[in-house]
């Protein structure tokens, strides 16, 4: 009956302005589901999905946090432990694009060194209100070194894509993570051992 129902935990992080469409990023990945009108998220929300990934069930704790900036101190101690970070614009709104270098600086400042990131240039179904080119937002994923998709809650265009990449790109990252550990461990305590059994 205690048996795990998932073989790894994930813990997500959307991050981005306020009203470039978390929650409706959030919902439609784990209820499949779009509400039209606007709610502000207060603080912090979150959703948990598992999903089925290179034949590991892994449970994906998805956290949706506030963009107002008076939220900005609840919201930032959600960086620290999250493995995987979705930042998102609007394509529609300007404003938010030009934002994504503060919430990069607040990557930086907040989550681990090795969080995996990526950026998400939501509402991209509203062509005629388009205003950040998807060239942009390749050009600023590339210079930090970041995937990027375009997505739409409302259309359900990438939003499975943007979680599973995300998840399998921190699986992909987890054997390395744990060579590394070994590697910091391996001066104090193995190093002493290590040369008795190799010189012979």
């Amino acid at each position: 009956m205690a048996k795990k129902q998932y073989d790894l935990l994930f813990k997500l992080l959307l991050i981005g302005d306020s009203g470039v469409g978390k929650t409706c990023i959030l919902y439609r990945f784990s209820d499949d589901a779009f509400n039209t009108t606007f709610i502000s998220t207060i603080g912090i929300d979150f959703k948990i999905k598992t999903i089925e990934l290179k034949g590991k069930k892994i449970k994906l704790q998805i956290w949706d946090t506030a963009g107002q900036e008076r939220f900005h101190t609840i919201t930032t101690s959600y960086y620290r432990g999250a493995m995987g970070i979705m930042l998102v614009y609007d394509i529609t709104n300007a404003r938010s694009f030009e934002n994504i270098a503060k919430w990069l600086r607040n990557i930086d400042e907040h989550a681990s060194e090795d969080v995996v990131k990526m950026l998400l240039g939501n509402k991209c179904d509203m062509t005629d209100r388009r205003v950040i080119s998807k060239e942009r937002g390749e050009k600023i994923a590339i210079d930090h070194q970041i995937r990027f998709l375009e997505t739409s809650a409302k259309s359900n265009i990438n939003i499975d894509k943007a979680f599973y990449d995300l998840a399998e790109a921190i699986l992909d990252k987890m054997p390395s993570q744990s060579s590394t550990n070994s590697m910091s461990i391996r001066p104090v305590e193995q190093e002493s051992n290590k040369p008795q059994g190799g010189c012979c």
